[in-house]
């Protein structure tokens, strides 16, 4: 049997083939070629730079993997050094936070280099800041407010336990 390129090519010119000649011994061949260009055609190309994650650098690891986790509430993914000095969380849409353990002492930070993270009840996150009596504040560091901006999206600001500053906010 004789299949042409023309009889496996969709109306888009997708897969296109010279001449593929089956026997009965080529039929798995065949398909594995067949299945092969499918899957290929269905995955999405990455065409453009994209973040794959951010790296903060900490004095003390478990302090930062238990706020992240406790406190941000985000969820750590597998770790690929397992040299007991690196944590990863998972931040969505195929993003991570890096933590990397070994920084000599604290910093100061501009609150403008921060990390913003999105939850669906701001009002729940400051009544749990409060409950772990976690210390919070607005936009102009006015303590235990929140700030609303001109597009109405909320927000409070708090530092983790090396000073970085991350920004909670309920835009949708």
């Amino acid at each position: 049997m004789v299949i042409s390129g023309k009889d496996l090519t969709d109306e888009s010119g997708a897969f296109t083939a010279s001449l593929l000649y089956l026997t009965k011994n080529n039929h798995m061949r065949f398909g594995l070629l067949l299945l092969l260009c499918c899957i290929s055609q269905c995955l999405p190309a990455q065409t453009k730079v994209r973040i794959n994650h951010t790296a903060i650098y900490v004095t003390n690891l478990k302090a930062s993997v238990d706020f992240y986790k406790e406190v941000i509430g985000l969820d750590t993914i597998p770790e690929p050094f397992h040299d007991g000095k690196h944590a990863w969380f998972d931040t969505g849409n195929q993003t991570a936070l890096h933590i990397i353990a070994g920084a000599p002492s604290k910093r100061d930070y501009y609150k403008n280099q921060h990390t913003c993270f999105s939850v669906p009840d701001l009002a729940a996150f400051i009544k749990k800041l409060y409950q772990l009596t976690i210390n919070f504040e607005d936009v102009d560091g006015n303590k235990g407010k929140f700030t609303t901006r001109k597009d109405g999206v909320h927000q409070v600001w708090l530092q983790d336990p090396d000073g970085y500053w991350v920004e909670v906010n309920d835009a949708r």
